[in-house]
């Protein structure tokens, strides 16, 4: 069978040409003769790995300096308590933005820690917008304002990096990492799971500016410690080898398609696509304001909701796998990170018109 057209919002499809080189070096990576997944993490096999990843991704996003990047476990869920316990410090309020499922899970899990202020919300209109940035409510004296920057399953995207002054900004960005260049000296931190843009899931980065580490609670864990790792180039403990193997394959094909200036071109294209054969038909139609459209997670419903099924078996069939909408949503949604060719947009755009034409 050849493979599909795979819109999964994570895990989520990798480059072919990643998966091709690791399925060659499976059982001899560089002639050690042994698969990366069976090396120590301390040997200097794995470490030229390991170093080759992160100074490719330094390269990429244009890394500062004074930033450590973590390559962590735990998924980004995990981070949405690491944050509050490492960087409360002697403050007790932290700002959060909400604009969808993934912000308020956020701010569930620091409410356990600190008192949150939500500094705005667009639960109101079913998180189909994000309140203009004039209206939120900002503490000065917050620890930090968190937000996410495109939430995965509303398919809203900030078209802007908030400006926040001298309070911390941090960034949930698992799913608009690497998808176009951003200027990370804006942020205080940017955290993100891998199973989107970066690679397989179980691996976590975390990108954090120097000053903000060593000032964790006392009874912070030591593996959510953001010092912990960064004063042991994330090998504290065995760290997800493997998934940072791949991660590292990823970095270097996005740096061969032109860096992120590239890829984002590339995924505009993908986007501008999808949203033009939505909006010129009366048979589909998306919910979110135009202005805050996700490059990286189109929903879409049919003008029945009796049609769904009916959609996703003929998708299936002409290769469109994983278009099922999320169940707190429904209808379709259409994830098109990095590794989703213009080909795969091409046919989903070619399918729609014929699904329209056929149940008009």
């Amino acid at each position: 069978m050849s493979r599909v057209f795979n819109f999964s919002a994570g895990p989520a499809m990798l480059p072919e040409a990643v998966i091709k080189k690791a399925s060659d070096e499976m059982l001899d990576w560089n002639g050690e003769g042994m698969s990366v997944m069976e090396m120590s993490h301390r040997g200097k096999a794995f470490m030229s790995i390991a170093s080759k990843a992160e100074a490719d991704l330094r390269m990429l996003m244009s890394i500062p300096d004074n930033y450590k990047v973590l390559f962590l476990q735990g998924g980004a869920s995990s981070q949405f308590a690491a944050i509050p316990l490492n960087l409360l410090g002697d403050k007790t309020t932290a700002d959060y933005v909400n604009t969808g499922m993934w912000s308020k899970k956020a701010i569930a899990e620091a409410k356990r820690y600190c008192d949150v202020n939500v500094v705005t919300t667009s639960e109101d209109s079913g998180f189909t917008t994000i309140p203009e940035f004039s209206s939120w409510n900002l503490n000065p004296d917050a620890a930090y304002v968190h937000y996410t920057p495109n939430e995965t399953i509303g398919g809203v995207e900030f078209d802007y990096i908030p400006d926040t002054g001298d309070v911390p900004l941090i960034a949930d960005m698992s799913s608009t990492i690497l998808s176009r260049p951003i200027d990370v000296s804006k942020f205080g931190m940017i955290y993100a799971g891998a199973q989107k843009n970066v690679g397989p899931a179980g691996l976590t980065l975390v990108i954090i500016r120097e000053d903000l580490i060593g000032n964790a609670s006392q009874s912070t864990p030591a593996m959510l410690n953001y010092k912990t790792h960064a004063d042991n180039d994330s090998m504290y403990n065995t760290p997800p080898t493997y998934s940072w193997y791949l991660a590292g394959l990823v970095f270097d094909w996005v740096l061969g398609k032109g860096g992120l200036e590239g890829i984002g071109k590339i995924n505009k294209d993908k986007s501008d696509k999808l949203y033009a054969a939505i909006d010129s038909s009366d048979f589909y139609a998306n919910p979110v304001e135009m202005r805050y459209r996700s490059w990286m997670n189109v929903p879409f419903t049919l003008k029945s909701a009796d049609l769904d099924a009916a959609f996703l078996e003929q998708a299936a069939k002409k290769g469109l796998a994983t278009l099922k909408g999320h169940r707190s949503v429904g209808g379709m949604r259409a994830s098109i990170y990095n590794a989703m060719p213009e080909e795969g947009v091409d046919t989903l755009v070619e399918f729609m018109k014929e699904f329209a034409q056929a149940n008009a």
